[in-house]
This record gives C-alpha cells, sequence and structure tokens, in this order.
C-alpha cells in the first residue's frame, strides 16, 4: 500500500491534532506510517551465520527466510511485501546487542526475528525494551522471563520435562548425571529437573557445566564409566554436543544401559556428528522432523526445496519458520497507518496457527505459546523415533521452577 500525497495529509492533520495530547502520540503515528512505507514492511532477521553457534542458527536463518518467501509469494501481507534486513551478530553476545540497535534504530524494522543462545537473547533485550520494538524468538528456553516486547515461541521447561524426566526415570532408574553448558539456561533447566527428579524419589549423583564451545570430554566420559549413572541429562548446546556424542561413542560406552537425554540435541546436530554417534540416545521437544501431519510434510519438502536435499529441519527451525506466519497474520488485522510494534503485540494476543507440529497458540497472559511435546530417539539414519506425544497441546509456564511467581500482561506478579 503506497504512502501517497492524501494518506500524508490525512496522517499530518493527525500529528497536528495530536500536538495539544503530547508528544509521544506524534512518535507513534509517524512511526506507523514509516514501518509500513512503500508497500513494504521490513522486519530483521538476526542470526549468527558465523562463530561456534551457527550450527544451528544458520538454519534459524534459512527457515525464516524461507517463511518471509512464502507470504510474499502469495501476495504478501494485506498487499504489502515483507523486506528482510539480514544482519550477522557472530554467535557474540554484545555483537547481538550492536545489530539489534542497528536494525531496530536505523534499520526501522517493525520486528526482529533472532537469536538462539539465552546469553544472546539477555543482550539484546534492553535494545527492544528501551525501544519499544517487538523480538520473535524461536528457541527452547529456561523461562523465569517475563518481557512485553518478546514474543517466544520455543517450549519452556514445563513443556520439555513434565513428561521426560518421569518416563526416563521409570525407564531407566534413579540415579542421574547432569552435564551442561556453562551459561544460564543449562543451570535454570537443571533447576527444574532437580525438582521434578525430587518428586519421583531420584538423586543427581553429579552436576557439572563446560565452557561453550568445549570440545574435550575425556575427564567427563571418565566420571560416567566410574559414577555409572543411569541417565546422563545433558544441557550441553553448539559445537560441544557434536563433540560429546563422538566421544561417548569413541569410549564404547552403551546408550541402552547408560543414555544420553537431552532438551537440545536435534536432527540438525545429529546431522553434524552422524547418526551412528547419536542412535539410542533421546530428546524432548514439540517437533520432529519424522512429525506426520500435512503441514509438515509440506514445510520439510519446501525446506529442501529450497535449501537442498540433503537438509534436515528439527524443532528450533520449525518455531522460527511458523512464528513468521504467527506475525503475518497478526499484521494481516491491522491497517496499514497502524502497524508499529505494539499494535502487532496485542494482535498477536491468542493468535492461533497449523504449523508443522500441530496447532499452535500465543498466551495472551505471558506471550509464550502452546505447543505439543514430544520424547524422541534418535536412529542410525539420523532422525528421531517418536515414542511418546501428548495428548494436547501444553500451556507455556515460564516460572515452572517458582510456583510463587507468575508472568502476567501487567508484568511480574508474586502469587
Amino acid at each position: 500500500m503506497k504512502n501517497d500525497r492524501r494518506t500524508f495529509i490525512k496522517h499530518a492533520a493527525a500529528a497536528g491534532a495530536f500536538t495539544a495530547a503530547g508528544f509521544p502520540h506524534i512518535w507513534s503515528k509517524n512511526a506507523s506510517l514509516a514501518y509500513a512505507q512503500s508497500g513494504q514492511i521490513k522486519v530483521g532477521v538476526l542470526f549468527s551465520l558465523t562463530g561456534t553457534t551457527a550450527i544451528i542458527e544458520e538454519s534459524l536463518n534459512k527457515a525464516t527466510i524461507m517463511a518471509i518467501e512464502e507470504i510474499n509469494a502469495a501476495g504478501g501481507i494485506n498487499g504489502m511485501k515483507i523486506v528482510p534486513v539480514v544482519e550477522d551478530p557472530a554467535s557474540d553476545p554484545a555483537t547481538f546487542a550492536e545489530k539489534a540497535r542497528k536494525l531496530v534504530l536505523s534499520d526501522k524494522c517493525v520486528s526482529v526475528f533472532g537469536s538462539y543462545t539465552s546469553a544472546s537473547r539477555k543482550a539484546v533485550l534492553p535494545v527492544f525494551e528501551r525501544q519499544a520494538n517487538l523480538y520473535f524468538y524461536p528457541t527452547l528456553y529456561e523461562g523465569r522471563e517475563c518481557s512485553k516486547n518478546v514474543i517466544y515461541t520455543g517450549a519452556v521447561p514445563n513443556q520439555q520435562q513434565d513428561d521426560f524426566v518421569p518416563w526416563l526415570v521409570e525407564k531407566f532408574g534413579k540415579r542421574w548425571y547432569m552435564i551442561g553448558s556453562n551459561y544460564i539456561y543449562p543451570k535454570e533447566e537443571n533447576n527444574y529437573c532437580k525438582k521434578l527428579l525430587k518428586s519421583l524419589g531420584a538423586e543427581v549423583i553429579a552436576e557439572e557445566y563446560v565452557p561453550l564451545g568445549h570440545s574435550e570430554f575425556s575427564s567427563v566420559i571418565n566420571k560416567f564409566r566410574s559414577e555409572k549413572p543411569n541417565v546422563i541429562f545433558s544441557t550441553v548446546v553448539g559445537d560441544s554436543v557434536v563433540a560429546l556424542h563422538r566421544q561417548y561413542r569413541a569410549a564404547g560406552l552403551d546408550p541402552a544401559t547408560m543414555p544420553m537425554a537431552s532438551l537440545t540435541t536435534s536432527e540438525n546436530e545429529v546431522a553434524a556428528m552422524g547418526g551412528d554417534a547419536a542412535a539410542g540416545h533421546f530428546t524432548s521437544a514439540p517437533y520432529f522432523m519424522v512429525h506426520e501431519s500435512p503441514e509438515n510434510r509440506k514445510f520439510v519438502e519446501a525446506y529442501r526445496k529450497r535449501w537442498g536435499a540433503d537438509k534436515v529441519t528439527h524443532f528450533v527451525s520449525e518455531s522460527s519458520y511458523f512464528q513468521v506466519y504467527l506475525f503475518k497474520q497478526a499484521v494481516a488485522k491491522l491497517k496499514a497507518g497502524d502497524i508499529n510494534p505494539l499494535t502487532i503485540r496485542e494482535a498477536l494476543k491468542g493468535e492461533q496457527f497449523q504449523a508443522p507440529q500441530g496447532l499452535v497458540k500465543v498466551e495472551p497472559e505471558n506471550l509464550h505459546c502452546w505447543l505439543h511435546p514430544k520424547i524422541g530417539q534418535c536412529q542410525s539414519d539420523g532422525q528421531f523415533k517418536i515414542l511418546k506425544q501428548s495428548a494436547n497441546w501444553l500451556e507455556p509456564n515460564p516460572y515452572s521452577a517458582y510456583p510463587n511467581q507468575k508472568c502476567t500482561a501487567e508484568g511480574l506478579k508474586e502469587i
């Protein structure tokens, strides 16, 4: 939709009327005009294409771009095209913040899709809160965050662990070893896991963390061998996932009696390490590439046609994909002159979309998504066999480890 002279005069008059009401109203209306200028809607795409987490983030960039291309090919949003502005933050949280400021302030993107680690999300969060912009975060994460400026489309701890932990205890036993990368996500996930284990009468015999990008696990493997845990609960991320699995297999350990249970090992990491290295281990996620649904068949076929027949989809690329469609549906509700980050946020509340994993919904109170938990076991061909899936979608509870806290539309509340 073009911003022609008549539209300009109309909004200029409106801006004059707003003068009496105060400066913020003028800023807001002019910003809306800029966001929908020349029939284009600019959005930021902020995933690492280099650095230690590029192994996973490069696929999130691809899924996001593909969704934008599909929407534009189908006519855009009310005739307006989505224009992606792609930046590479190089797996560095400080660079994430720098690039986020550029996308919001210089490029005037109406929203930004991006990041994988909690460290990078925490780095950009002040930018979106200070500038009243909107950030779409596709990754599973530790919860315990309450922001009006983030749409969370990945799983939180209760959506990955409530079925997974009791199932593993029943199948394998009560002596657990925790190994994770050393940052906030693994520690918060482990806090919730320990709470579940305690309720099941299980115990944590060891808990340790390695630096991001760590690749030498011989001492950790030796502890696995000597301690003989029933389950190794892994929250290792990035390149380290590949190194841990390969060294576990090279040490001759057996996943049939000492499996690794992960919240982060997807088809993407398995493709990097080789199916044999991951075979027999378990992952809990809302989506696996083998999931049977018409929407998923279409998603997988389109992804491979666009990016290569050898490529895989996984639970973070799927959420990267469907969150763009949620954005599209929200913007489609708005008039061109009303498009801005805050009106998009309001339009997203309660929005539903038939995603590859199943029907998802944005919870109006906390802006997280209702998702479909599943448990998968990796096979030697690099794909997961889905062993269990929830009968219904599961409500997000970002504060499952902190029952006295609740994230609401008014902010964090003690209950």
